[in-house]
């Protein structure tokens, strides 16, 4: 079976040692190196106690058979494109998200910094963390199944305000949403 084990380790910058002992229960960094180079099975409690460690969903460590990896295969300076010494299998957006809820929203229309094909992927932030948001971008669940997305500019205990994107727009007072999504991604298809 093949895995990527390995690649979301090295990008996260943890040691063989460093995931055995994040680990629940932990290992042996010898057992992890021979889970990534496949000389043990990676049985289904392999692969939930490893995605555990490395803090991402298990699925995200098995790689397509039918498919080639996508590779980072050089670097853009100001000098131009520079190739890598050794390329890298190049880790999936959810895998760079880390813990919670991700839900991505399609721009269909430019608006603001944004441009129609454009997708944001947010991350949930517990409520402990709100602060880290404020004057960034943001999606809250409104009543009826609506949504308000907008830069943070204010939150308190019940209420959160936020300034729409687009130009002209009036701040939306959204009332004790039952969670915050945090713009931590933007793909963008050029």
């Amino acid at each position: 079976m093949i895995n990527r084990i390995r690649t979301i380790r090295k990008d996260k910058g943890m040691t063989l040692a460093d995931l055995a002992a994040a680990c629940t229960p932990p290992t042996t960094p010898q057992t992890v190196g021979r889970l990534e180079t496949g000389m043990r099975t990676l049985s289904i409690d392999w692969l939930n106690r490893i995605a555990g460690g490395l803090g991402v969903a298990p699925e995200l460590l098995l790689a397509s058979e039918t498919r080639d990896a996508a590779m980072v295969v050089a670097r853009l300076t100001s000098d131009g494109a520079e190739p890598l010494p050794s390329p890298r299998e190049a880790v999936e957006p959810l895998a760079m998200l880390g813990d919670g809820a991700v839900h991505v929203v399609e721009v269909e229309s430019a608006v603001g910094e944004y441009r129609a094909g454009d997708r944001l992927w947010m991350r949930d932030l517990p409520p402990e963390e709100r602060a880290r948001a404020i004057n960034r971008d943001v999606l809250v669940p409104r009543p009826g199944g609506r949504f308000a997305f907008g830069r943070l500019i204010d939150f308190s205990d019940d209420n959160l305000a936020l300034l729409p994107p687009g130009a002209g727009q009036r701040q939306i007072v959204v009332q004790s949403p039952p969670w915050i999504a945090l713009a931590a991604l933007l793909v963008r298809a050029l």
